[in-house]
């Protein structure tokens, strides 16, 4: 879906735009030049995501797609810098592409409201020069480097929690993959999420930086990779502390060392999520669909309070409360209890 009103012109019709950022040797004329042609796909409009999306844009990326299933909250304020007040209860793909035409109308905006899942990914990452990660799950991020490692499409891994943070570049048949660096997923309890450690909102900030420039490096064709090895730089903004670590590549990587796909091609995928950072669990159907919100919103108005767009809307009962998308997902509100979550959404879905 493309945002309304946004159109691509060529860079030459902008001569003053980016002229402080031509004047850089590593950027000039030529480099310019390869941003304003380049596709990036941005996975998540969280704290990462919105400052990354707003670094790219800016820099006169040519095209720019948005991903993200979520709708904006009142604490989402604090740290994702796209978003206002008044876009509290809007997806947070609509509210973003919106601030990002009166930022640079110049650009293509491409958004989406969906959960990147199995039944999708391959179709949403097609034609990227670049996929950069503002996602809060490694489950997600396992999905985006089995599609660029398949495609050998670069992506960005990036993440922050509490005051520190940490990103890497990966280049398909060039550096490591990132299940080198993570070969599976962890038990349950042993990473450190926002909901535990909370979130300093210049954390996101920083680390989105690091992944700007590293995208940039490497759509301008600048980004050095020596002996399959890759740079894992991690940083703590509370105590000012930098490393950089290399990450070597591994032969028995189950991804680009044994060429498996384990999360793309999985026949089934997870349907409960838990949140980051809320109170809160998604519920995603197996399979692709598209609901009638109409239909939906004039089924439930007979029991509850019902408000919606176009692109989502939202039920309340004393007790509950339920916003659903297009997709057939649904956001229950209230709850981490993933029985109660799918009773509820049995119970006024159905799906």
């Amino acid at each position: 879906m493309s945002a309304a009103g946004i159109s691509r012109d060529p860079l030459l019709k902008k001569p003053d735009r980016y002229c402080r950022q031509r004047l850089l040797p590593q950027i000039g004329a030529d480099g310019q030049h390869r941003l304003n042609e380049s596709r990036a796909v941005i996975v998540g409009l969280g704290a990462m995501g919105s400052a990354v999306a707003t670094n790219l844009v800016r820099a006169g990326i040519g095209e720019v797609s948005l991903i993200d299933r979520d709708f904006v909250e009142l604490h989402n304020l604090q740290r994702q810098v796209l978003f206002c007040e008044e876009d509290v209860d809007r997806p947070k793909a609509v509210a973003a592409a919106d601030s990002l035409q009166k930022i640079n109308s110049s650009i293509k905006i491409d958004f989406h409201t969906k959960d990147l899942n199995v039944t999708n990914a391959e179709k949403l990452l097609a034609g990227a020069d670049i996929v950069l990660d503002g996602t809060d799950n490694l489950q997600t991020r396992f999905l985006i480097n089995d599609v660029c490692v398949k495609h050998v499409i670069p992506w960005i891994y990036a993440g922050a929690v509490g005051t520190s943070g940490m990103v890497m570049p990966i280049i398909p048949q060039k550096t490591p993959c990132f299940r080198c660096l993570v070969p599976e997923l962890p038990g349950p309890g042993l990473l450190q999420t926002c909901d535990i450690a909370g979130v300093l909102n210049t954390a996101p900030t920083l680390i989105a930086s690091l992944e700007c420039t590293l995208a940039f490096q490497i759509l301008t064709g600048q980004l050095e990779t020596k002996d399959e090895t890759a740079y894992l730089i991690s940083a703590d903004l509370w105590y000012q502390t930098f490393d950089r670590i290399a990450v070597g590549k591994q032969k028995e990587c189950p991804c680009c060392g044994k060429g498996r796909m384990d999360f793309l091609e999985a026949t089934t995928r997870e349907m409960i999520t838990s949140l980051c950072g809320r109170d809160a669990i998604q519920i995603a159907p197996v399979a692709a669909m598209e609901i009638s919100l109409e239909e939906l919103k004039e089924r439930l108005s007979r029991i509850g309070e019902v408000q919606g767009t176009k692109f989502m809307l939202t039920f309340r009962t004393e007790t509950e409360s339920i916003t659903v998308f297009r997709d057939g997902r649904a956001i229950i509100q209230g709850t981490k209890d993933e029985a109660k979550a799918r009773s509820v959404y049995a119970r006024y879905i159905g799906l």
